[in-house]
């Protein structure tokens, strides 16, 4: 028996007739609901070459390039700062030392808590920075998106089987030991999914620049729109910029999972036997579930 026919009875020709005709209707409705919006914009005179003969303007390309670059510099500090402190933390929060377990779990808890643009303006503030500096930010992505992955790295090696940990013992390695070579490194391959899309959030999230006017792609609209009037071209250009960069990063991440980490297997049924998972998730405590 197939996995679809366990899942759901296979359906018969009413309610077959009645999914065409469902899904006629939202594929009508789409249409509608686009030429709406195109019906809409060309009313306001949003489809107008003046709105967006700007986006092939060499000097404005110029400018938002350079936007591009800001915001791609800020992401990537952003991303490798947040790792580290998400992996400083996530461990911390697992130590068996009060005072490393309870500052760790404070301090998680209250950047969590803390709105994104807020912790930025606060930060931007406190040290009186001048507009277009991009450090505020930087740290702001840092200590939110750091905080999250800290609780993603707790969950990932709290994931990791015992037995791989009871063996590491058996084997005369120390709690420290444990943890940085075999519960980490699995960790990271049970929640890389859950990283890059923290990695989304980052790129996305150094949009709130705008309000510090800190360099990056938000702030190059804002000069684009403010001198040509055209806000909706403007954010629809950036849209479709953002939304590419982040397809771009969940298609990295998903082939360095497939080149440098691989596939996790659950357990299955193989022939009536439950088969353990290849990276010694079974739960066994001999050292082969070390390898």
């Amino acid at each position: 028996m197939s996995q679809a026919s366990v899942l759901f009875d296979v359906p018969g020709p009413k309610a077959a007739r009645r999914y065409r005709l469902l899904g006629i209707a939202t594929i009508v409705g789409v249409v509608a609901l686009v030429a709406l919006v195109v019906w809409k914009l060309y009313s306001e005179n949003q489809l107008t070459a003046q709105q967006w003969e700007p986006f092939v303007t060499p000097r404005i390309v110029d400018v938002l390039v350079q936007g591009l670059i800001d915001t791609l510099r800020a992401a990537g500090i952003a991303i490798v700062g947040a790792v580290v402190f998400g992996v400083l933390l996530g461990v911390g929060k697992l130590s068996d030392s009060r005072l490393v377990r309870w500052p760790s779990w404070t301090v998680v808890e209250f950047f969590r808590a803390v709105p994104l643009l807020l912790l930025i303006i606060f930060i931007w503030g406190l040290a009186s920075y001048p507009n277009g500096v991009l450090f505020p930010l930087v740290i702001g992505l840092i200590l939110y998106n750091g905080s999250v992955l800290a609780e993603v790295f707790r969950a990932g090696i709290n994931a990791v089987p015992k037995g791989q940990a009871e063996a590491a013992y058996a084997l005369g390695l120390r709690k420290s030991a444990v943890t940085r070579i075999i519960l980490l490194p699995q960790a990271v391959k049970i929640m890389f999914p859950s990283i890059i899309s923290q990695c989304i959030v980052v790129l996305k999230d150094t949009s709130l620049g705008y309000a510090i006017l800190a360099p990056g792609l938000t702030v190059a609209g804002r000069e684009v729109f403010r001198t040509f009037d055209n806000r909706l071209a403007t954010a629809i250009v950036l849209a479709v910029v953002y939304i590419t960069m982040n397809l771009l990063l969940t298609w990295l991440g998903g082939w360095v999972q497939r080149r440098y980490i691989g596939q996790r297997k659950s357990p299955g049924l193989v022939g009536g036997v439950v088969q353990s998972q290849p990276d010694g998730g079974a739960g066994g405590t001999g050292a082969p579930g070390l390898a």
